[in-house]
């Protein structure tokens, strides 16, 4: 694939008029149970963006949700001793926050501390939201950055609350003609009003579909809070672990055959797909968990062996997923691969695992874009891109 592209975008300028590097902020951590993975995520980031064609904000949001003004230092933001990093141990303050504006025609970013007076900290020209879950890459974060004006990289509002919600994802596939698995779903409502009702509920799923079923936080990812359920005994136990994440849970029937994934970039002339990955089984794992994707580091296998008809396909529904949705900028979308070679859709991540070692990056650098070039392609494409309906 081509690694040419144009990098036309608007040129931002001092007050003198004297033209700057654009600014861009990388934001990250968040209130979410990925709160870590975002960490390290930015970690990834800052690493590589071309500091020589950009200068970095890095904005860490802490657990609680306060906006914290973080070092620059991403060699602290990696796994250590199979712990993830958080905003907290890098804020340069346990007090202060930083103030995004919420005016279109301001993009100055203020930091503010009890007793200090306000410190503006520059305008800032793009954003790149590396939040994983609720409360970021679910709509959250890109309705504060609609209403400030700010381009941002990755999917609008509603695509990224699409992609954020099992359920809702599953709909528009199914809408669309997309194939996917068997579930059900238990609501938080449903859940109060009658839990034997809504247990009764995903046991008749279970004598309809067999198990072992996959019982899921409705808007999670990470794989945190999915439990593989193999019989009735285990239904209570994996029940309340996705609830600890999520008053609604997705269970799931197990379907069965190989995890392929595709990963999706938005060119100027459209969205493409790069060559697929194979996530294999991990010994050590039941399935592909927190622990074998990032603890781990469970390999997938890059290009996947596939033949040319089914990478063929896979990437046609991979780009049609991104198109469902209504995607923007980058899409990681997660198939199976059916012993009867059909594909069924998993999920979409709107904003996918990022760190050099994710299966998104390696999957653009085995189809000829480099980490540092798939940075740099997503900042310009956000710096193109106008906020507000489109």
């Amino acid at each position: 694939m081509s690694s040419e592209y144009s990098t036309q975008s608007p040129v931002p300028s001092t007050p003198g008029g004297e033209s700057r590097k654009p600014r861009v902020a990388v934001v990250f951590g968040g209130r979410s149970s990925e709160h870590g993975i975002s960490v390290v995520t930015a970690g990834a980031v800052l690493r590589a963006i071309d500091r020589a064609k950009y200068d970095v904000l890095p904005i860490g949001i802490t657990r609680d949700g306060r906006w914290a003004l973080t070092a620059d230092e991403p060699e602290r933001m990696a796994i250590t001793d199979r712990r993830t990093p958080s905003v907290e141990e890098l804020a340069e303050s346990h007090e202060g926050g930083v103030v995004l504006p919420v005016d279109p025609g301001n993009r100055e970013v203020v930091y503010t501390e009890p007793g200090s007076v306000p410190k503006a900290l520059g305008e800032v020209d793009v954003v790149f939201p590396v939040l994983h879950g609720p409360y970021g890459e679910d709509g959250t974060l890109q309705g504060l950055l609609e209403l400030s004006g700010a381009p941002y990289v990755g999917s609008g509002v509603l695509a990224s609350a699409v992609g954020q919600d099992k359920e809702y994802m599953k709909r528009v596939f199914a809408s669309f003609g997309l194939k996917v698995g068997p579930y059900v779903v238990i609501r938080p409502r449903e859940w109060q009003r009658d839990e034997s009702a809504a247990r009764k509920k995903i046991v008749d799923f279970a004598g309809e579909h067999g198990w072992p079923l996959f019982v899921k936080p409705a808007r999670a990812g990470s794989s945190f809070g999915i439990t593989k359920v193999d019989d009735l005994s285990g239904l209570d136990e994996a029940i309340a672990e996705a609830q600890r994440h999520d008053p609604k849970i997705l269970v799931e029937a197990a379907v069965r055959g190989r995890e392929i994934e595709c990963g999706v970039l938005e060119f100027e002339d459209g969205p493409r797909a790069s060559v697929p990955a194979e996530i294999p089984s991990p010994d050590a794992h039941a399935y592909y968990d927190f622990e074998a994707k990032y603890i781990d580091s469970t390999p997938g296998i890059v290009p996947a062996p596939l033949t040319p008809e089914q990478t063929a396909t896979v990437q046609r529904l991979a780009v049609e997923a991104f198109e469902a949705a209504s995607c923007e900028g980058l899409v990681r979308a997660d198939f199976f691969l059916t012993e009867d070679g059909e594909f069924v859709i998993n999920e979409i991540n709107t904003m996918p695992g990022f760190t050099p070692i994710s299966m998104y990056p390696q999957m653009w650098q085995a189809s000829g874009i480099s980490y540092p070039e798939l940075v740099d392609r997503l900042v310009e494409a956000a710096l193109r891109r106008p906020t507000g309906l489109r």
